[in-house]
C-alpha cells in the first residue's frame, strides 16, 4: 500500500514515551525564530514527528490546539523537503513552538519550511 505524499498517518506521530523521553534526552536541538526542532536518527521506516505548543504560553486548550493543527498542516504539505527518495535514514522530530503570539498559518508555514530545509541541510552534513 503506497504512503500518500500528501498524507499524515498514524504511523508518523511519535507517541512512544520512551522515544519521546530519548529524543529530549540524547536529541540534536536546534531553534530557528519562533520554533524549537529536536530531532534524533530513529530505526522506523519513515520520519515521526511530535508537536508541542507549551501550556505556559498558551494557557486556553483551543489556542493550543489551533496552533498545533496549523503547525501539522503545514508539515503534512511540506514534508517533501526531509523525504528524499535516495536517503534510507529517518528521525524523529520534535517541533516545539515558541512563541507568545498566535500566528496566522502563513506564518507559521514559512517558518516550518525554514526549520525542515535547515534540518535537511544538517542531515546532509551528517552522511
Amino acid at each position: 500500500m503506497g504512503q500518500s505524499k500528501y498524507g499524515f498517518s498514524k504511523k508518523e506521530k511519535l507517541t512512544r514515551k520512551k522515544k519521546i523521553e530519548g529524543l529530549f534526552r540524547i536529541g540534536s536541538s536546534f531553534y530557528l525564530q519562533d520554533f524549537q526542532v529536536k530531532y534524533t536518527s530513529s530505526e522506523e521506516d519513515n520520519h515521526q514527528v511530535l508537536i508541542s505548543v507549551p501550556k505556559k504560553n498558551f494557557k486556553r486548550a483551543v489556542d493550543r490546539n489551533l496552533l498545533k493543527r496549523r503547525i501539522r498542516e503545514a508539515y503534512r504539505l511540506n514534508k517533501e523537503i526531509i523525504l528524499k527518495p535516495d536517503r534510507n535514514k529517518f528521525y524523529s522530530i520534535a517541533f516545539i513552538y515558541l512563541s507568545k503570539n498566535i500566528l496566522n498559518f502563513n506564518e507559521i508555514q514559512d517558518q516550518l519550511i525554514q526549520c525542515l530545509e535547515r534540518l535537511d541541510n544538517v542531515v546532509e552534513n551528517k552522511k
